[in-house]
């Protein structure tokens, strides 16, 4: 009986204010909707963010107040088209419990800013075209002294429904990171990569495993391929002796080892979320990738003849020692082949991590590789041939030489990353100096033939000539960068700016390209000045800070380009090289 009298006056109390309240009705809270894709494909799922922002002073009711004459706050999504399958989720804020003068207990509110989170299915008859969802939510709010009358607020959302042959973009990934709500990533993770996931597992293992092969072969226009060619060259053509049937099992050794270390890195990279390509940022993988060029180069100086041992070639039937360089080279090489990723790199990975197979995963990189090696199985041919253009002679050992300093450039190149920047780029101007005194004035071999020697005295020309421009100050402009911190994005999101977010590692060579060719662009150094600039280096991806940067922004390879608006939301997210004008659209789409 006690309790009744009481729950009745607590009633009673609360009508009071409630009037009071309706008198002196005013809006304190504002809502703003968010979608996590620019696009969204026929019977797919997205996400849907309402942001709520309660005025100081001010909380609403959670959606499960403590007490029962309590509005709950609700959240609901409507479509007057009929596009929405279901609302399959909402994830409402955890509450906070607060004390206040008219409730003996604690009462279950939001206060400040609050985010409500849910997951939408669309039909599958949907027409591509743009709709628009209303957002409605039911709230009371209240202060210390009085209640509102329970009201509504509305946002509306136009969303942009298109078919799965359509890319889509990720966007407002910083709100919904927060959110504790996931979809089927391996269609719908946005950019061409979820284009391409998507593509892979509709088509059947075959059409699939073809489509990966072909990739491969695309893979050999990213500027990857630069260091493995003169690698290519530089091996095989001072190895092989000339006979074309040797030259091709070679070359399929190299293409082999490569395609397995390859494969190897991938299955890991997408089954452990690891960095694709981040072997190059050990220091103890990079020191024996260097030692793997050094060793080969001694053996084009004549140090030594790598081959196999003699008990091993006569099992073989009299396969000489080439074949087993081949494969061992074919294996560094898949780690340096590694860092040519891309969106169909990266559609890849995505599919193999929603998979879970390695087995799968497995094949489906070593196919993705064989595509990426088969030129270099027709460049080691090619190479090897180079020994049957005069005839036979000294001249042989002198080409031998010139690819034993390939060699040593590239392991110089690999080195660098582990070198003092302030003298890192002396580096490789003094060695093409010094290699192009060797070839002047010390190797002496096949100087009596006149043809060859006017070779040597170009090619040291012009090697020359790189050096020089290499060491030559450089008046390039650029993008004004600054280092990435957590601090210096919250200063930009309180100062409303744009950013632009280039995250790089010192060993990814389409991170050069960009530096070289894109960032130096007048167009995008004009227009980048409209955003506050950050470069995150991804070098040593062992270290925690590194680690924090990967994860926050799920960053599979480098380079990965992140656009940034004045609100603090990703709306765009590039992976792999991009040429100026492609990346001028990009940051003129920014607001």
């Amino acid at each position: 009986m006690k309790k009744t009298a009481i729950k009745i006056t607590l009633i009673l109390i609360f009508a009071v204010f409630n009037l009071y309240g309706q008198l002196f009705n005013k809006d304190v809270i504002q809502i703003k909707t968010f979608n996590s894709f620019d696009k969204i494909y026929q019977n797919s799922e997205f996400l849907l963010a309402l942001k709520i922002n309660v005025d100081e002073g001010w909380h609403i009711n959670s959606n499960t107040p403590n007490e029962d004459y309590l509005v709950p706050t609700k959240l609901s999504i409507l479509s007057k088209d009929g596009i929405i399958e279901k609302v399959d989720k909402i994830l409402y804020p955890e509450p906070e419990d607060i004390q206040l003068a008219f409730s003996k207990i604690p009462l279950s509110v939001w206060q400040g800013e609050a985010l409500i989170g849910a997951k939408i299915k669309l039909k599958d008859n949907v027409k591509p075209g743009k709709y628009k969802l209303i957002v409605n939510l039911d709230y009371q709010a209240c202060n210390n002294n009085t209640c509102l009358a329970p009201s509504n607020i509305v946002d509306t959302l136009e969303i942009e429904v298109v078919n799965n042959t359509v890319p889509t973009n990720q966007i407002n990934q910083s709100i919904f990171n927060s959110l504790k709500l996931t979809i089927d990533n391996t269609k719908y993770n946005g950019n061409d990569e979820g284009f391409i996931s998507d593509m892979l597992e509709s088509n059947g293992l075959l059409l699939g495993l073809l489509f990966v092969f072909i990739g491969g072969l695309a893979l050999n226009l990213t500027p990857c391929v630069y260091p493995l060619i003169p690698i290519t060259i530089g091996y095989f053509g001072g190895q092989s002796e000339g006979s074309t049937k040797k030259l091709f099992f070679m070359g399929l050794l190299f293409v082999l080892g490569m395609s397995i270390t390859y494969s190897i890195i991938g299955v890991v990279t997408s089954l452990t979320g690891a960095l694709f390509g981040s072997l190059l940022q050990n220091m103890y993988v990079i020191l024996f990738i260097v030692l793997v060029f050094i060793v080969m180069s001694l053996g084009m100086f004549g140090v030594y003849e790598f081959k196999l041992p003699d008990s091993l070639v006569t099992k073989a039937g009299g396969a000489k020692g080439g074949m087993f360089g081949a494969f061992f080279m074919g294996l560094t090489m898949g780690i340096v082949a590694a860092p040519c990723i891309g969106p169909f790199v990266i559609g890849l990975v995505t599919l193999v991590a929603a998979k879970g197979d390695p087995l799968y995963g497995f094949i489906m990189f070593f196919v993705l590789s064989l595509g990426l090696g088969l030129p270099y199985l027709f460049l080691a041919i090619f190479s090897g041939k180079i020994k049957q253009l005069p005839r036979a002679g000294e001249w042989m050992d002198a080409v031998k030489h010139i690819f034993g300093l390939l060699l040593l450039g590239m392991a110089l190149y690999f080195l660098l990353p582990l070198l003092p920047k302030s003298f890192s780029g002396y580096v490789m101007p003094v060695f093409l100096f010094i290699s192009a005194v060797y070839i002047l004035f010390i190797d002496k071999l096949a100087n009596n033939i006149k043809g060859f020697r006017i070779f040597k005295i170009v090619f040291s020309i012009i090697i020359l000539g790189v050096g020089v421009y290499q060491i030559l100050p450089s008046n390039e402009i650029t993008i004004d960068w600054k280092d990435y911190s957590e601090a210096n994005l919250i200063t930009s999101k309180n100062n409303g700016r744009p950013v632009l977010i280039d995250i790089y590692a010192d060993w990814c060579i389409p991170c050069k390209e960009l530096d070289h060719f894109t960032f130096s662009d007048p167009r995008v150094v004009e227009i980048s000045k409209k955003f506050d600039n950050y470069k995150a280096d991804m070098t040593h991806t062992l270290s925690p800070e590194v680690e924090k940067i990967r994860t926050k922004y799920k960053i599979i390879g480098v380079p990965t380009l992140l656009l940034i608006n004045s609100e603090g939301d990703e709306v765009k997210r590039i992976t792999g090289f991009v040429p100026p004008e492609e990346f001028y659209k990009y940051l003129s789409e920014v607001k």
